[in-house]
């Protein structure tokens, strides 16, 4: 809702939310006492409040919680509850007040309560469509199956460095650690690399892309305990040790999982909009726009 209603109310709900945010927190039980179980859910229809004889239910107060505008992030359920009924209470007092002053027989509000309901309706129909989608455990498995078996081998290795600002220090720290000295120690004190210093220089593994070319190049080339020679990149000098390699292993479905389900949302609402564009008659009125003009001493396209 974006009237001037909607948003006097939601600074209202703001500066709940900040009185809340700063109120004391109330006192734990005293020990030995009896804590009331955990309330079963709400009936729905329960009426919680009446403003000029007109019902507010539980319905309506889980509907204002889903309001982005009044998640109130850390706040507790109780006063929660409290700040969302007052919401209800003065959306329902707003609302009679806008209708005794006729502002429902405007054209205007028409038009954006024709807008808003249209854009509910396909909220709600999109929804629907898509918990279709996902209620089919075949499809998420299918989906999982053809991606993993079209992913390519790929090696990783696994690795430490010492990063430093010269040639000269990472000459002197290559030798100590060749020399025998722990690497996991001569990083702690040398290294500048803020991720992984205080690991002893530990980076985990990794594939060849995830590193910058110079240092990627010199450590796929190592062998498992073997320290390369001074190595420059764009943040400085690295001496690596390669501890591991090994094949990237496939992710397991549960890994993959939460990347499948927003796959098969996009594309199931992706489905249902193309299908509705195939099945409905719609004359565009309003002219294409013109083809921007190309660059200068672009090809002309076929």
């Amino acid at each position: 809702m974006t009237s001037k209603m909607s948003l006097a109310l939601a600074g209202f709900v703001s500066l709940a939310a900040i009185g809340v945010a700063t109120a004391q927190t109330p006192p734990a039980p005293p020990p030995g006492a009896t804590v009331p179980a955990a309330a079963t859910a709400a009936d729905p229809a329960k009426v919680v409040a009446r403003v000029n004889g007109d019902p507010i239910t539980e319905a309506d107060l889980a509907l204002a919680a889903e309001d982005p505008a009044l998640s109130l992030p850390g706040t507790d359920p109780a006063q929660k509850r409290d700040i969302l009924l007052g919401y209800a209470i003065d959306l329902k007092l707003g609302a009679k007040a806008a209708e005794a002053s006729k502002l429902a027989d405007t054209p205007d509000f028409k038009r954006k309560l024709a807008y808003f309901r249209d854009k509910l309706l396909v909220d709600e129909y999109l929804e629907a469509e898509t918990k279709k989608a996902l209620a089919d455990p075949a499809a998420a498995r299918k989906l999982y199956e053809e991606t993993t078996k079209a992913m390519k081998p790929e090696e990783e290795v696994r690795a430490r460095h010492i990063l430093v600002a010269d040639e000269e220090t990472a000459r002197k720290a290559a030798a100590r650690v060749k020399g025998g000295e722990d690497f996991a120690k001569v990083a702690a004190e040398l290294s500048t690399d803020p991720g992984s210093k205080t690991d002893g220089g530990e980076l985990g593994f990794f594939t060849k892309d995830r590193m910058v070319a110079p240092f990627a190049e010199a450590a796929f080339k190592l062998k498992p305990n073997e320290i390369s020679e001074p190595v420059k990149s764009q943040f400085g000098w690295h001496v690596i040790q390669t501890e591991e390699r090994r094949e990237k292993p496939v992710p397991t479905f549960d890994e993959m999982k939460e990347q499948i389900d927003q796959y098969l949302t996009r594309k199931a609402q992706q489905d249902v909009v193309l299908n509705l564009r195939k099945s409905g008659t719609v004359e565009r009125l309003d002219p294409a726009p013109a083809a921007a003009p190309a660059a200068p001493g672009a090809a002309p396209k076929p």
